[in-house]
């Protein structure tokens, strides 16, 4: 067995070459890369497209089902599908169909229109809870019931876990080390002291309860796994003991399914009949157009209702202006009539465990310390021999030479995965081919960083 630093070293050398070959088989994005460097910050529009490892940033022309196309003419099979927004693939034809006819008749009007009371029967009838209300992102959902928890409850303090991810909101922007709960490391212009918030280990029971009994706490925020370090997933009976800790200490709970959307027809909280007060759900509940939901239960929903009266005139903090806009609201629909089906669930889970098998065995061939962590549709390879327990266990296992290293062979040979880390999704239009192409390409990087593989 190659030990670690032996790897990382390699994996240092192998990105080096495939960067090479990267930036000379990719002339025209790097001109592209120049021009929208004269008005754009790192010459993209959002400087998370700066993260995939290349020395600068692929263009991309046409994005449909599971395929992608660059300015160079280079076609890849797409792993990433826009890190979940893209989930059931590119441009699904019934939530294509459905932008063009509503693009001829309005985009944004701050009314409602009649593709509303579909939706929230749709919403309702995969996810179980009664009410919602649809904001731009999951970040801004996320905001909204945490504003609306600290209504509720008269509380002031969010509790979330150590390796989290809730988008852009400040409260999650926590970690949990040497006992203490502290802000995480990278951070931009993170406004000094705490965020109101409070992070323990995932998986630690003992540890929420003891968070939760000083009583000032309005919400538990979680994800049903930790998708945004090594995916960690929920021991059993986890996530039951969360949601009657959070109801026995005065506190309410919200399942964040952004990600975990892909575990499952419904989610996670129709697979494992949970029952929170509120669900948030981003990304793919518009086939990839900006639009996310919040679902909250009947209770929450009167409780609503009597701080709206009670509250002075004015604006309540809640909300932005485009939120349930008539182009997402019909995108919505199509999606969640026509794309997000049980069959759709069935081919993607079962092609992802002929993925995570054939990784499996690649990695069990070659005697590597590495292991599979899968979740429905979504996949991870993990650098150890061991799944992941909480946040601590999640980063040790994070290894960014390896990441860029794999990820750079991956893609000079058409293959796109998550930039973040190792995670896959495996969208309906994915095929047998395409699984067999990724765990062929990724069986040649690990010879590559065994010393035995090729160049491209």
């Amino acid at each position: 067995m190659t030990d670690r630093e032996t790897l990382r070293a390699r994996a240092r050398e192998l990105a080096a070459r495939e960067a090479e070959s990267f930036a000379a088989s990719h002339p025209r994005a790097r001109a592209l890369a120049g021009e929208t460097g004269r008005h754009f910050l790192g010459g993209v529009p959002l400087h998370w497209m700066l993260d995939w490892g290349t020395p600068f940033p692929l263009s991309i022309v046409s994005a449909e089902g599971c395929a992608i196309t660059d300015a160079d003419g280079h076609h890849y099979v797409d792993f990433c599908l826009g890190d979940g927004g893209a989930l059931f693939g590119h441009s699904p034809p019934a939530i294509a169909r459905a932008i063009a006819a509503q693009a001829g008749h309005g985009l944004t009007a701050m009314l409602p229109g009649p593709d509303v009371a579909a939706v929230g029967a749709r919403l309702e009838a995969i996810f179980g809870l009664p009410f919602w209300q649809v904001t731009a992102t999951a970040s801004d959902a996320n905001r909204a019931v945490i504003r609306w928890a600290r209504a509720l409850t008269g509380r002031p303090r969010v509790l979330v876990f150590d390796g989290c991810y809730h988008g852009q909101v400040d409260e999650a922007f926590v970690d949990h080390r040497d006992g203490r709960t502290v802000l995480k490391a990278g951070l931009v212009g993170q406004a000094p002291g705490a965020p109101g918030s409070i992070a323990v280990p995932f998986n630690d029971l003992g540890a929420a309860e003891a968070a939760l009994a000083a009583g000032d706490v309005a919400l538990v925020l979680t994800e049903p796994a930790l998708t945004n370090t090594a995916m960690v997933l929920p021991q059993p009976g986890f996530l039951e003991g969360l949601i009657a800790l959070a109801h026995r200490h005065g506190a309410l709970i919200c399942l964040d399914e952004t990600h975990t959307i892909a575990t499952a027809y419904g989610g996670h909280i129709a697979r494992e009949s949970l029952a929170p007060d509120f669900f948030v759900l981003g990304k793919p509940v518009a086939g990839g157009l900006p639009a996310a939901v919040y679902g909250f239960t009947a209770a929450v929903e009167a409780g609503m209702r009597g701080v709206l009266d009670a509250k002075a005139p004015g604006y309540s903090g809640i909300g932005t202006t485009l939120s349930g806009n008539l182009l997402a609201m019909a995108a919505m629909r199509a999606c969640l009539t026509e794309v997000m089906t049980p069959e759709a669930y069935a081919q993607m889970t079962a092609l992802a465990g002929t993925l995570a098998d054939g990784i499996d065995a690649e990695i069990a061939r070659r005697g590597l310390p590495w292991s599979m962590i899968r979740l429905g549709a979504r996949v991870e390879l993990v650098f150890t021999d061991t799944p992941p327990v909480n946040g601590a266990e999640a980063r040790l296992a994070l290894d960014h030479d390896l990441e860029r290293a794999i990820h750079l062979f991956l893609l000079n040979r058409g293959v796109l995965l998550t930039p973040f880390h190792n995670m896959m999704l495996v969208s309906p239009a994915t095929g047998a081919a395409e699984v067999d192409k990724l765990v062929a390409t990724l069986a040649a990087a690990f010879d590559a960083l065994l010393g035995a593989g090729d160049r491209p």
